[in-house]
């Protein structure tokens, strides 16, 4: 069975993503602290693959994820969208009424803050470690007239009720996950995430623009990093997304001569997301 770190708790966000990406596959899903552990893991054999978050539609890249990623020489084999669709869970049996408390993490209570202030505003919110925690400490201590804000996966896990579903602020909240597997390998690519560096000289990135525009390469994104110790030097993370491999393999080959330093993080199937 096949060995995949996540961040957090079983009922996270992340197990969603590498349920979604391996499509009822067998899995042994093994929890870290942090991304770091995962990695080194993941490094020391211990996991087969590891699913880590990088991007969201909402507050953008998760940059020291992708520093990761790319310090440690890992091959991306692919991505999974998952949008971030919060609930309200209690014990069975139980009201919105009789909810006096609410726990989860402090972002999860972010993005569900208006429904609070409109719907419930007696609730109090309460942060917690995660929001998988907050659903696992109800069920623990049989907690009545308290609540958690969590994903259905957590709900079904703990067996939670659900008193109020999607109750996100804004429905287009999708968090976008890499997948690193040493045994996956992917079919039919159509998308290369690169990190790179540019010379300093006038219209440097404007060059590397216009050559994949010829090879007819969609970027979809680029983001720029300041490079530790080497002031005003940039990294660049950029995903590029193609129909013909040929042509992808011919524009890669014409920026090469251009770009200081470029590494490929990883060339593999793009995902839609995941309903």
């Amino acid at each position: 069975m096949k060995r995949v770190a996540i961040l957090g708790q079983r009922g996270s966000f992340h197990e969603e993503a590498a349920l979604a990406f391996y499509g009822g596959e067998p899995l042994d899903i093994v929890g870290y602290d942090s991304f770091e552990q995962m990695l080194a893991a993941y490094d020391s054999a211990q996991v087969d693959a590891v699913v880590i978050a990088v991007e969201n539609t909402l507050s953008g890249g998760l940059i020291r994820n992708m520093e990761l990623v790319h310090s440690g020489k890992h091959q991306v084999v692919g991505e999974v969208h998952i949008p971030i669709h919060q609930n309200l869970m209690a014990l069975p049996g139980q009201s919105l009424e009789s909810i006096r408390e609410v726990r989860s993490h402090e972002m999860a209570l972010n993005q569900t803050r208006d429904f609070f202030q409109k719907n419930c505003p007696w609730i109090t919110l309460s942060k917690a470690s995660s929001t998988v925690t907050a659903a696992r400490d109800i069920v623990t201590g049989q907690l009545k007239g308290v609540g958690a804000v969590a994903s259905d996966l957590a709900a079904e896990m703990y067996g939670l009720e659900i008193l109020a579903k999607d109750i996100e602020s804004y429905s287009d909240n999708i968090t976008r996950f890499f997948v690193l597997d040493r045994y996956y390998r992917p079919e039919n690519a159509d998308k290369a995430s690169w990190c790179f560096t540019l010379p300093h000289k006038s219209g440097a990135l404007a060059q590397i623009l216009t050559i994949l525009s010829f090879y007819d390469m969609n970027l979809t994104r680029i983001q720029s990093l300041p490079i530790p110790g080497c002031p005003w030097e940039y990294f660049f993370y950029a995903d590029i997304r193609f129909d013909d491999y040929m042509r992808y393999q011919q524009a890669l080959s014409a920026v090469r001569p251009l770009i200081a330093n470029l590494d490929v993080l990883g060339i593999y199937k793009g995902m839609q997301s995941v309903e």
